[in-house]
């Protein structure tokens, strides 16, 4: 019992470390995590009274946490698992093999010892990724999954310990094990111009150069996976709509392109953790992949409306009951996200089932051959490889809805209490400086350019984006060349975009003389609703580092002379 209540503590000290590393992980269905999760814990701890309930739950809930996929957290070297004591059942493999995906109760073995998970799986994130590896060994999955490499991983599975593998099982002292099939393998190659963060799953920037355009060119638009790129094809494609009572229907792409209207918006897609980067230089520590301002691109998205889809479905969509609350959308690789059916059915809410990005089929990474886009909404609701929707009364029971993509006061850590929290929908108004360029009046080429600003001095030459969620519409870019002190309009260029609102981003202009430049540019940007964006980041923290959209700072040093 000491032992058991050693792992249990250890891990709720570890947590705040490992719910970082846990942020990319998915759903496995319809669970109730609180409820599983008080019964894994008196499960695992024999209803101890030296643990608290709340502390039951706290364990159980991390443990539910581990997953077997790769996501973005830096690799970190393997370190022992804590020892055990009690007397040790010896297991033979024939036997663990009989606890595989069909049977009852599931067990995994890593190195020589046999764990029994059959209480970690309903609470478990990652879906049936974790049913791959059961009945047998785990060792290559995190061969694979680097991210189970930490003590705080081994910890939590040392709590489902059962015994060893007979020794005369062992070949070395170590179980036999087959080759695994790499689920990266099918993933496509990459524009090398993208600025990686990881690579297994891709997470990558959009270059600068491609801020700069109206439309980000398909082979830099940013790329935010949480897992593996499904392989699938346009033929054999499917998506399910799940009604209220049940009922479903299927559809085929064929079916979607021959029945329904085809619709183009143009909307901009941003991950909540564009700009992290900037919060935890300008304030502190994040938990997260470090996005600088790349983490958000444009795009021409051709498809269907959902709205119809549903519709046809069966589904009331301008008189739906009360308790149909969200709309719930699943992907091919696991990942799941919900949004509000008032979004869904909205006729101005240009939500798609898209199938074409920029006028040609979906990218890979980008969810071919069928995505969801939820314009003005943060870009981890716009599910890709969607094979299936949901109307529901509750949101999606995923980690991506329920345990991340929240935000939280600066005074709260790691360990958030995650069910205080919504989860993040519309962003925030934002801006961004892409680009400083020095000009000078002896370039033909910029003396024209300094022209169309009357002036004919050295300048320089501030460029960027502005953005705000909900289809507000940017009214106002207000740009300080001497760290904001004091304040310019910027031009606003004049995109047009496709759709009922203002779903892309605006791009901005300046040109100061030199002589007027300090060491720092600063940017903030209004939109119609008069939201503007807060000048620190402190006051702005959160420790996930969502939703950054603080004064954006750029540093400028002037050409030697």
């Amino acid at each position: 019992m000491k032992q058991r209540l050693h792992v249990v503590v250890t891990t709720i000290i570890r947590r705040n470390v490992y719910y970082g590393a846990a942020r990319n992980l998915s759903s496995c269905g319809h669970p109730k995590p609180l409820s599983h999760a008080y019964s894994t814990a008196r499960k695992t701890l024999r209803t101890s009274s030296l643990v608290t309930k709340s502390a039951c739950a706290s364990a159980a809930i991390l443990a539910g946490t581990i997953a077997f996929c790769l996501i973005n957290a830096p690799i970190a070297h393997a370190e022992v698992p804590i020892s055990h004591t009690p007397e040790r059942r010896k297991i033979r493999l024939a036997e663990v093999q009989k606890h595989g995906r069909d049977a009852e109760t599931k067990w995994v073995t890593r190195g020589a010892r046999v764990y029994d998970i059959t209480d970690w799986i309903p609470g478990h994130p990652g879906g049936e990724v974790i049913l791959r590896a059961v009945g047998g060994p785990v060792d290559q999955y995190w061969s694979i999954f680097t991210v189970h490499m930490k003590q705080e991983v081994y910890d939590i599975l040392e709590s489902y310990y059962i015994g060893d593998i007979d020794p005369g099982d062992l070949v070395d002292g170590q179980v036999p094990v087959e080759d695994l099939h790499d689920p990266f393998e099918n993933d496509p190659r990459r524009d090398k111009r993208l600025h990686v963060h990881t690579s297994r799953p891709c997470n990558a920037e959009t270059p600068t150069e491609g801020l700069g355009a109206f439309v980000t060119p398909n082979d830099i638009f940013y790329v935010r996976n949480h897992m593996w790129v499904p392989s699938t094809s346009e033929s054999d494609h499917k998506i399910v709509v799940e009604l209220p009572n049940g009922e479903e229907k299927e559809y085929s792409l064929k079916d979607l392109k021959d029945n329904f209207e085809s619709t183009t918006v143009t909307a901009t897609l941003q991950c909540s953790g564009n700009r992290r980067k900037n919060m935890t230089q300008e304030s502190r520590s994040t938990k997260g992949l470090q996005w600088n301002v790349g983490g958000i691109s444009t795009s021409e998205w051709t498809g269907v409306r959902l709205r119809d889809v549903l519709a046809d479905a069966g589904f009331p969509v301008d008189e739906y009951p009360d308790e149909v609350r969200h709309a719930q959308f699943m992907g091919a690789e696991a990942y799941g996200a919900s949004i509000p059916i008032d979004k869904a059915v909205d006729r101005r809410g240009d939500v798609l089932l898209a199938y074409e990005m920029n006028g040609k089929p979906l990218p890979p990474d980008h969810g071919y051959p069928l995505r969801v886009l939820v314009p003005g909404t943060v870009a981890a609701r716009s599910v890709k490889w969607v094979n299936r929707i949901i109307l529901s009364e509750d949101e999606s029971s995923s980690q991506w809805q329920q345990r991340d993509y929240k935000c939280f006061g600066p005074n709260v850590g790691g360990n958030p209490d995650w069910g205080t929290a919504p989860a993040i929908q519309e962003m925030p108004v934002q801006s961004a400086i892409t680009s400083l360029r020095d000009l000078s009046p002896h370039s033909q080429a910029d003396r024209k350019y300094l022209r169309l600003y009357g002036l004919e001095e050295d300048s320089v030459a501030v460029e960027g984006y502005s953005f705000s969620g909900g289809g507000r519409r940017i009214v106002r870019v207000d740009v300080s060349a001497d760290n904001g002190r004091t304040w310019h309009q910027a031009e606003l260029l004049s995109d047009k975009g496709k759709g009922a609102k203002a779903w892309a981003w605006t791009r901005w202009r300046w040109v100061v003389p030199r002589q007027q430049a300090g060491r720092w540019f600063v940017v903030k940007a209004v939109d119609e609703a008069y939201n503007t964006q807060p000048s620190d980041y402190d006051s702005n923290y959160n420790f996930r580092g969502h939703l950054t959209s603080s004064w954006h700072r750029v540093g400028y040093r002037p050409p030697d002379v």
